[in-house]
């Protein structure tokens, strides 16, 4: 390993330190990813040959061409991100939409419990059932939103929001749509939608059920007639019944649909949420327009598209953006790739403790690379644990979906929760990264036995 090399991973392992101690340093997580980001890649401008050679050995070309194909390399890996980003916002702003609007008042009607622990079973259901169709990112979303508005106290929503993110990782895990790692082995042939639903479902909530009967006991009381009752603070209802009724279906409609959209198109996913916040915005701005007529047109409407995208958390954006291009820099020094041959020869080949150290990386580091580098490092073979459908296969989906939630920063999930409700590193690790942990390897265990007793070969 070449001295460039270690001093990478050196300010990367520095500016996640310094992520992980925000509450002590009162610098915003933010700044901090986007200078790892700017850093490592400065860096690896140092020489970048040495690197070209290890991770492109068919780039032949010049030194003049090398600095243009390195640019070619980091846009690239901006491209992959910013679908990322893309997704996130129209699904930030779509979800917002619909709230606004009084869409999902039915789902706080369904969780009104009060009992507290009462509510804790049915917002971890929700989460893990809505996060399969949905996705675990857009789910997140959705929870906090009603989270605010049944538990006003911050504390206890705290810990309400820290469950979202173990349920919305599992119930994204045991989905061929519900996580952008099974989407991945999904699209690439390795698992099919009917052996990773009747396989890993069990597993997955599992992983959702312990930590829900672990944290349950930190909860006591019932929960009062104010948090049961609050409201989101409209100024006034701007559209009518029919109208919010019209927002909520092509919302949430659409947010299901996107998927499918993928699957018809093959367009990446933000494309699909892009459409949906378009059409949504295009309703919307019909519906004003009629409102305009009824009052004279002289009414400033504050709950308009144009107005609700001042709302979008943009530092969650930049450190989403900052984290993901660091670790596109790890991998293009290819450490992430020699730790998973590293892995698999420590390990001689077992696949549980292979898979499940990788589902405890994941948690540090993106779980998308991790994930990459395994399909390119284990081919799919015709029969046997790394055939379709195996044991390999099939615990790299639990694994690198479930195992995101031990650290609020392992998982998309996680930093948008992070970003809403400004849950710190730390108060997490200390509270929810052990039940986390305890849910992720009872997972594992369940999955042994379903696959030693009852599935003995994939369906």
């Amino acid at each position: 390993m070449s001295t460039l090399t270690i001093a990478i991973i050196a300010v990367f392992i520095a500016g996640y330190t310094l992520i992980a101690t925000e509450n002590l340093t009162k610098i915003n997580k933010a700044a901090i990813a986007l200078l790892m980001f700017v850093f490592c890649w400065t860096l690896y401008m140092v020489n970048p040959a040495s690197f070209i050679q290890l991770m492109h050995p068919d780039f032949k070309g010049t030194a003049d061409s090398l600095t243009q194909f390195v640019n070619s390399v980091i846009i690239e890996h901006l491209g992959d991100t910013s679908t990322t980003l893309f997704f996130l916002m129209g699904a930030m702003t779509i979800v917002e939409i619909v709230d606004q609007n009084g869409g999902f008042n039915w789902v706080k009607n369904v969780m009104h419990s009060k009992s507290k622990r009462g509510l804790l079973w049915r917002i971890a259901f929700m989460t893990f059932f809505l996060s399969a169709i949905l996705d675990n990112l857009t789910t997140s979303i959705v929870m906090i939103m009603i989270l605010r508005k049944l538990i006003p106290e911050r504390k206890d929503r705290m810990i309400y929001a820290s469950l979202v993110i173990i349920a919305a990782n599992s119930g994204g895990a045991f989905s061929p749509i519900g996580d952008v790692t099974t989407i991945m082995l999904w699209n690439s042939g390795m698992i099919t939608a009917a052996g990773v639903i009747s396989e890993v479902f069990l597993p997955s909530l599992v992983s959702i059920i312990v930590p829900v009967f672990i944290i349950q006991y930190t909860l006591k009381g019932t929960v009062g007639e104010a948090e049961t009752h609050v409201e989101m603070k409209h100024d006034r209802a701007e559209f009518g019944s029919k109208q919010r009724k019209a927002v909520f279906a092509i919302g949430v409609g659409g947010l299901c649909f996107v998927p499918i959209f993928k699957y018809i198109t093959h367009l990446p996913p933000f494309v699909g949420i892009l459409l949906v916040l378009g059409i949504l915005w295009t309703v919307t701005e019909i519906f004003y327009r009629y409102e305009h007529r009824n009052i004279g047109g002289s009414e400033n409407f504050a709950k308009r598209v144009c107005n609700l995208l001042s709302r979008i958390d943009m530092s969650t954006i930049l450190f989403f953006l900052g984290i993901l291009m660091a670790v596109a820099c790890l991998e293009e020094i290819g450490v992430l790739t020699r730790l998973g041959d590293t892995l698999n020869i420590a390990f001689d080949g077992n696949h549980y403790a292979v898979t499940g150290i990788i589902g405890v990386l994941s948690s540090i580091v993106d779980n998308v690379p991790l994930v990459a580098g395994s399909m390119g490092m284990y081919p799919i073979q015709a029969t046997g644990d790394m055939a379709i459908d195996g044991i390999f296969w099939q615990l790299l989906a639990y694994c690198a979906g479930v195992g995101g939630s031990m650290l609020i920063v392992g998982s998309a999930a996680g930093v948008i929760v992070m970003g809403l409700e400004n849950i710190t590193f730390g108060w997490y690790m200390k509270r929810i990264s052990w039940i986390a942990f305890a849910g992720y390897m009872s997972g594992i265990l369940s999955y042994w036995f379903i696959r030693t007793f009852i599935f003995t070969s994939p369906l």
